[in-house]
């Protein structure tokens, strides 16, 4: 979408009003791949009239299906695979039909033209891309291919350049984190990372997501615990806790190191929150798996959790397995483990009410305009829960509560996993920008044509 911008595309989410349609796809689980191809086919529709004269079809799922794509729906006129992302002029301008299959290499830096579409507060940086690891049910590494850092410098001015645009939170987001600058000699690469980011003034919070549970160092959990910028949060996806279906997994470890893990990183971090997921109905689980994964769930007590039902993906090497379970069995094992974070959720969040704790205040909520919504350091955008505010009493000298100013509430109620409260204080609203610049790094040409971007919601 930025590189669309910037050469003078004028974008829209209306599929009626463009001459050009971009269908971005996932292709990483069965779900999404549904949904990808039922998008495309839906768009195909538009080009029997209106103005549409050209559908391009990109990301994850022409990484798995270039050839198919092309041959059985004819009205697609390019793809434009995770590689290939600088590309996307030529599939809209020229005859680009297909480019030969190649390991993608693709790595966007701070000069890269970005278009940010999160809101204004609030934004994500991805700081590598691609996978070394060899998990039996993903195939990441086929879809993106090898792991590759950004480098150290390009990271931090993209934060900075953020910043001063009125990000006051970053996300940092890759398929491994914590693996960040080992393919460029970096020792302890991630925590050298967010002391760095840590530095930038315009900044509030950093966060990262998707720690690898054997990469948790010493220096990285000291680092979080050192810098009031480094939220104390982390998303640690652990798949499972049976030693058996970790090792078919082909990601080891077990529940009681897990166990030792967590308190280690709660005793160097006090008060962290913390996330995983999990995988349910693996290739093989047995009652007695998913009962030493229900146990050790109630012993972890995570302050968030997602459940993933197992879904077979031919070309990832779980696809060969024996032991397949039924579809409805799956369900019936993640609604069970669901029920059980619930419980501990729904403590945990009770324990907060009567508490004042700083947040970060994103505006009216979409489900309800009168009410405002906000998070906490502890809440990560789009994926955990979030504070309704039902009242702001801000004191009378003080600056009106504005979308992105830090705040602090008081918590006045509960529920399992969203919280109630209202607004007592403005912490900071110096840093308001009348407007944020819409395309990073450039500036668009006049508009030629119209560009819409069909992305996609992705649980991965």
């Amino acid at each position: 979408m930025g590189i669309l911008a910037r050469s003078g595309y004028e974008l829209t989410p209306r599929a009626e009003e463009a001459e050009v349609l971009v269908v971005n796809t996932c292709s990483f689980i069965t779900p999404a791949q549904k949904e990808s191809v039922d998008t495309i086919l839906e768009m195909a529709e538009y080009k029997k009239f209106g103005a549409v004269r050209k559908l391009i079809v990109a990301g994850c799922l022409v990484e798995r299906y270039r050839e198919q794509i092309l041959e059985q729906i004819p009205e697609v006129d390019a793809v434009v695979g995770t590689g290939e992302v600088e590309r996307i002029l030529d599939a809209v301008e020229g005859e680009l039909r297909a480019l030969p299959a190649q390991r993608p290499a693709f790595l966007y830096h701070d000069l890269t033209p970005r278009l940010l579409t999160t809101p204004r507060q609030t934004a994500y940086i991805k700081i590598a891309e691609g996978c070394d690891h060899p998990c039996t049910f993903c195939i990441i590494p086929q879809l993106r291919g090898g792991f590759r850092s950004r480098r150290f410098e390009s990271v931090v001015r993209e934060a900075e350049n953020l910043g001063r645009a009125g990000v006051r939170e970053v996300t940092l987001i890759g398929q491994d984190t914590t693996s960040y600058g080992e393919d460029l000699g970096l020792r302890d690469g991630l925590p050298l990372l967010l002391e760095g980011l840590a530095q930038v003034p315009e900044l509030c919070w950093v966060r990262f997501l998707y720690c690898y549970p054997n990469q948790v160092t010493p220096r990285l959990l000291e680092t979080i615990a050192l810098y009031p910028k480094l939220v104390k949060y982390m998303d640690m996806p652990l798949q499972h806790a049976s030693r058996r279906v970790l090792a078919r997994m082909k990601r080891g470890s077990h529940g009681d190191a897990f166990l030792k893990l967590l308190e280690r990183i709660r005793a160097t971090v006090p008060g962290i929150t913390l996330r995983t997921s999990f995988i349910v109905g693996f290739p093989g689980e047995t009652q007695a798996d998913l009962e030493e994964l229900c146990t050790f769930v109630r012993a972890a007590e995570f302050d968030w959790m997602g459940v993933f039902c197992y879904s077979d993906v031919d070309n990832a090497k779980s696809f060969a397995l024996d032991g397949k379970l039924d579809e409805e069995v799956i369900h019936e094992r993640r609604n069970r483990l669901m029920a059980i974070q619930k419980k501990i959720s729904t403590r945990k969040l009770k324990a907060r009410v009567g508490q004042r704790l700083p947040a970060l205040l994103e505006g009216p909520s979409k489900e309800n305009e009168v009410v405002w919504e906000a998070r906490l350091e502890g809440m990560a955008p789009e994926i955990d829960g979030k504070v309704y505010i039902t009242d702001i009493e801000a004191p009378a000298d003080s600056a009106a509560a504005q979308p992105g100013d830090m705040v602090t509430v008081e918590i006045t109620e509960s529920h399992a996993y969203d919280l109630v409260a209202r607004v007592v204080e403005v912490l900071d609203a110096s840093r308001r920008l009348e407007q944020r610049p819409t395309v990073q790094g450039s500036t668009p040409n006049p508009l030629r044509q119209i560009v819409t971007g069909a992305p996609l919601r992705i649980l991965a």
